[in-house]
């Protein structure tokens, strides 16, 4: 199993969400994060005065998927993600060892 960790701009949410929908991934935790990468942040005016905004907003999303489908996911997200401009985001995978649901007990892809 693959753990799929992508931070994006947070209005391509709802686009990427429906895009994993329809590749038949289900399931997915969503966090509103802030933070910065090669973006640096950028400035606002506010009320006539300028504001440097260190941290910009992004949505991290946590996705864990069978092996077989991770780089589906990763390929969906990312198409669905992208604006071609700077700050679009990162996607990461790492391993999982095992996977439990709460309710039934069940482990590993069959929690899933």
């Amino acid at each position: 199993m693959k753990l799929i960790i992508a931070a994006i701009k947070p209005y391509k949410l709802e686009e990427v969400r429906e895009a994993l929908t329809s590749a038949g991934i289900r399931g997915m935790m969503v966090t509103e994060i802030k933070g910065f990468g090669a973006q640096s942040g950028h400035t606002e005016i506010y009320r006539g005065a300028e504001y440097a905004v260190n941290f910009v907003p992004k949505v991290r999303l946590e996705i864990v998927v069978a092996d077989a489908l991770a780089d589906e996911a990763v390929a969906t997200i990312q198409t669905a993600a992208r604006t071609d401009k700077i700050g679009d985001g990162k996607i990461f995978v790492l391993s999982v060892e095992s996977a439990v649901r709460v309710r039934t007990g069940e482990t590993g892809e069959d929690a899933l």
